[in-house]
């Protein structure tokens, strides 16, 4: 029978007793207490209370031998004995009484007169429940604690340990198996230094052995353990040195009877950082190499250069500097595409280095270009030697992905000091004289001269001043008659462009044009040009006359190509069929299928297009009758031996393709007509159309205005 009084939280309280009369009057009493009971009267009821309720307090009356509470004290000896139990009786001599207390009763009262020490007793009971609970808790909070502790120590990545005041290891975690492959039983009781080398120990004997307290808690220091690798016969072991992080701190003690701080041993903090340093040394590697050829980059050469200068002027020694660009590299680039042209430039910096000296540098400066340090020379000819070398092995095939490539270098070369003395001057002096060997046919190495300095002088000031010429409208146009013998009439002009500079007077095409497609600017003169060829029709008024203009295959490629001239020609109100687009046989070598629609659609608008100086490239005539080509031009060179003996090379030449055009019903016009000699053998062979000083030399375009009134040649 269960009865609650409830003023918020109450205890739970079994009572057990034979006599119902005295259980009810008993539990009253306890009640009317503020207690929450119930109650029993007999042993097996009570059991089956207290295996499914939890109770804080029992109060047994123990009268009858034979219905006994030794089972229930057993019972909650066995598996409740936090509850406490206050044993009621009349007889306190009672073996029942005695036995209840063996088994850790809490009290005992004798009945009758039980009210007020009952009352009191209850309250110690749940006041001895109460501690007992809260120190039951501290105790699990504790063991909590201790597992979690030994958790976080054991598993922690870092290696943990404890050293005493003299340096030998008395606790270390289980991260010593995995970090230095040593058991704990093997180090436990060794010295500190039994992890690292003697000479790491004498270089840091108290980064692991820290002594000093607060002033290192957050100093780390970087030291080098040895980890296990396996076992010799002879019981020793091999290692292999790691670099660690070390975060130590000393620990002391207040001495009791002195009050000074006495030191016990060291706690400290190692953290395996080979992750870390290999990272460091990866991000210390790109940023001195560069990350395709794995060859030192142009800031590491600088470095090294400058190592080598301050060695050789202590012992008046030469240094080399060599600057080697791949001659055709671009055109493998583009044509075959970038991973066959990255794994070239791979095999280049392997077969270069194969030709060096232990202590020389070579470095990707960039691009396809490379540079190479030779330090400790006596003359130039070590560098020579070298040089030569380097030539002759990249002239070997290279052989990528089933593609068989030949590929040469332009070099140049200044030597320390007699080149210079600085650098920067040497690397641009071996630049210059690269950029010579380059003019010079290419494929072979040129030493640095004074004289090659001012050329390229005179290069960068042309490149300067081209960047202005359009604004300061320096640029203009001369027009060569191209006619027909026949009927003795302008075939059609071609446009030469011309520079008027304001200090040079006439700049040459050959000065600046190719500087003009190097730096690009040539895309915006081109686009000068086609206006002004417009502008110039358009002013003319002559509907039949047809302009050819020359363009280089960096112009054609333009993304705007085709809208630059369909602009000019909307713009000044000109037929496209006016326009003659000469191109050259190089660009009909580059990506056939997009330069092949391009023309198509150039040729299908109205342009005419013409491949100048034809016979001179390396194009494909099997691919000729596949374009929209209407005019071929023959190059000026094979006509300078045309004599009176029509049978030289040159003759040949001319005579094959003059039939070729014939054959595929293109127009031909020769080119650089001289003397009457060679207007004959090409009238002979049914070319009508020639330009050349033998008819006019090129003219302005105020000349040219006047000039196409009337026949320009007489025969």
């Amino acid at each position: 029978m269960t009865h609650i009084r409830s003023n918020g939280y109450s205890h739970h309280l079994l009572l057990v007793d034979e006599k119902s009369d005295l259980l009810e009057s008993l539990q009253t009493e306890i009640i009317d207490k503020g207690y929450r009971t119930i109650s029993s009267n007999n042993t097996r009821e009570a059991l089956e209370q207290l295996k499914k309720s939890n109770f804080d307090l029992v109060i047994m009356d123990l009268v009858n031998p034979d219905e006994t509470g030794q089972e229930i004290m057993q019972f909650l000896q066995e598996q409740r004995d936090k509850i406490p139990v206050i044993v009621l009786s009349k007889n306190y001599r009672s073996a029942l009484v005695t036995d209840a207390l063996k088994r850790n009763a809490f009290y005992f009262l004798r009945k009758p007169n039980l009210d007020r020490e009952l009352v009191s007793c209850i309250q110690k009971a749940l006041e001895q429940r109460r501690l007992q609970h809260e120190y039951d808790t501290i105790e699990q909070r504790i063991k909590q604690a201790e597992s979690m502790r030994e958790f976080m120590v054991n598993y922690s990545p870092d290696l943990i340990y404890v050293l005493n005041e003299k340096g030998y290891i008395t606790f270390v975690n289980d991260q010593v198996e995995t970090l230095l492959n040593i058991s704990k039983q093997d180090i436990v009781g060794q010295h500190f230094s039994e992890l690292m080398s003697d000479e790491e120990h004498r270089q840091h004997p108290y980064v692991f052995n820290e002594r000093r307290a607060e002033q290192r808690k957050n100093q780390r220091k970087e030291i080098r353990l040895r980890k296990r690798l396996s076992m010799r016969s002879d019981g020793k072991s091999t290692s292999l040195s790691m670099p660690f992080e070390i975060n130590a701190v000393g620990i002391y003690e207040t001495c009791i009877k002195s009050g000074n701080a006495e030191f016990k041993g060291t706690y400290g903090i190692a953290r395996d950082i080979t992750d870390r340093k290999q990272a460091e040394s990866l991000m210390r590697f790109q940023a001195y190499h560069d990350l395709l050829t794995g060859l030192p980059n142009r800031s590491l050469f600088r470095d090294r250069l400058s190592l080598a200068i301050s060695h050789a002027k202590r012992s008046s020694s030469k240094v080399a500097v060599m600057f080697l660009d791949l001659d055709r590299f671009k055109f493998i680039n583009d044509t075959l595409g970038h991973n066959i042209g990255d794994q070239l430039l791979q095999s280049v910096a392997r077969r270069i280095s194969e030709c060096l000296r232990e202590g020389d540098t070579l470095s990707r400066f960039g691009g396809d270009e490379f540079t190479l340090l030779l330090p400790n020379l006596k003359s130039q000819n070590d560098a020579q030697i070298i040089a030569r070398k380097i030539i002759s092995e990249l002239q070997q095939p290279f052989h990528i992905e089933s593609q068989e490539l030949f590929v040469s270098c332009s070099t140049g070369i200044s030597v320390y000091p007699d080149h210079g003395e600085q650098i920067d001057l040497l690397i641009q002096n071996a630049d210059i004289a690269m950029f010579h060997t380059k003019s010079r046919g290419k494929n072979g190495f040129q030493f640095f001269t004074e004289r090659m300095n001012q050329s390229y002088t005179n290069s960068f000031t042309i490149e300067r001043d081209l960047r202005s010429c359009l604004e300061q409208n320096e640029l203009y146009l001369e027009y060569q008659p191209i006619i027909n013998i026949e009927t003795q009439h302008v075939y059609a002009l071609e446009a030469y462009l011309r520079w008027q500079h304001p200090t040079k007077g006439v700049v040459k095409p050959g000065e600046f044009l190719e500087i003009a497609q190097e730096t690009g600017i040539i895309i915006d003169m081109g686009i000068w040009v086609v206006n002004q060829v417009c502008a110039d029709l358009e002013e003319w008024a002559n509907p039949v006359l047809k302009i050819a203009i020359n363009f280089s295959p960096q112009q054609v490629e333009h993304e705007d190509f085709e809208h630059c001239l369909m602009s000019a020609v909307k713009a000044h109100n000109v037929s496209p069929n006016q326009i003659e687009l000469e191109i050259t046989e190089q660009l009909l070598l580059r990506d056939h299928s997009m330069i092949k629609a391009k023309l198509k659609r150039l040729s299908r608008l109205g342009f005419s297009i013409a491949v100048d100086d034809f016979g001179t490239g390396f194009s494909s005539l099997s691919n000729l009758h596949l374009l929209p080509i209407n005019t071929i031009k023959l190059d000026p060179s094979f006509l300078k031996h045309i004599g009176e003996e029509f049978n030289s090379g040159d003759a040949c030449i001319v005579n094959a393709i003059s039939a070729m055009a014939t054959g595929l019903n293109l127009n031909l016009v020769a080119e650089g007509v001289e003397t009457e000699k060679q207007r004959d053998y090409l009238s002979k062979l049914g070319c009508n159309n020639m330009q050349g000083y033998l008819f006019q030399e090129p003219v302005s375009s105020e000349e040219a205005r006047n000039i196409l009134v009337a026949p320009l040649y007489k025969a």
